[in-house]
């Protein structure tokens, strides 16, 4: 038996013992995650722990990008000094109920995600790498899709270790990168407060699509 072939029968072996133990989320974690959640306009002053941060990164890191290419980039803004660099960045609306999160992540999409490839995809090396040196058009959506999906995945691992989550994409992006990833090819996404909300600010849930408007079963 070679290392991929024990590598496979683990993962194997994993993913049947979840789905002996659990068969779904019940009722109260899908209120917690998806039907209860809302986005926060203003925050409790509740302190996020480092550990907190790193609890939610290492369940959102293993949600699934194309190739397994992960190009999300984060900095957590936790200090005064740090938020104080992106409050000019924010557009006016968003400034003050972004400033009072007691953590701000800014999201950013590496564009040289693929330089990672053999990292990522160690039974496929050079092959994102090679496709998208040769293919440099495909890059930016890669880099946009993947990171996106990623900060979505970001939000919900929020909601998942009990804490909320506001994001919001007003923000002078192009400073941004200037400020926060400069000489990199980190290009800013949107940023996402992190805290425990104050209920007093949450406004009427907005109208979403019922099913048989947006979806078909062909």
């Amino acid at each position: 038996m070679d290392d991929k072939d024990k590598v496979d029968i683990e993962a194997q072996e994993t993913i049947r013992k979840v789905r002996d133990e659990i068969s779904l989320l019940d009722a109260a974690g899908r209120q917690l995650i998806f039907t209860g959640a809302r986005t926060f306009n203003g925050w409790l002053e509740e302190k996020v722990s480092n550990e907190q941060l790193r609890e939610i990164y290492d369940l959102m890191k293993m949600c699934p990008t194309s190739g397994n290419c992960c190009p999300i980039r984060i900095k957590f803004l936790t200090t005064d000094e740090a938020k104080q660099k992106l409050e000019p960045i924010l557009n006016e609306p968003n400034r003050a109920k972004t400033m009072l999160a007691p953590v701000i992540a800014i999201f950013g999409n590496d564009h040289k995600f693929f330089e990672h490839n053999d990292f990522f995809a160690p039974h496929r090396p050079g092959v994102i790498r090679n496709r998208m040196e040769e293919n440099p058009d495909l890059v930016l959506p890669w880099a946009n899709l993947n990171g996106t999906l990623q900060a979505a995945y970001f939000i919900l691992a929020v909601r998942a270790v009990g804490l909320d989550a506001g994001p919001m994409q007003g923000l002078n992006k192009a400073k941004a990168d200037e400020v926060f990833w400069s000489g990199t090819d980190i290009k800013t996404n949107f940023v996402c407060s992190i805290g425990r909300g104050d209920e007093d600010t949450v406004f009427k849930r907005l109208p979403r699509f019922e099913f048989n408007e947006v979806c078909e079963i062909i």
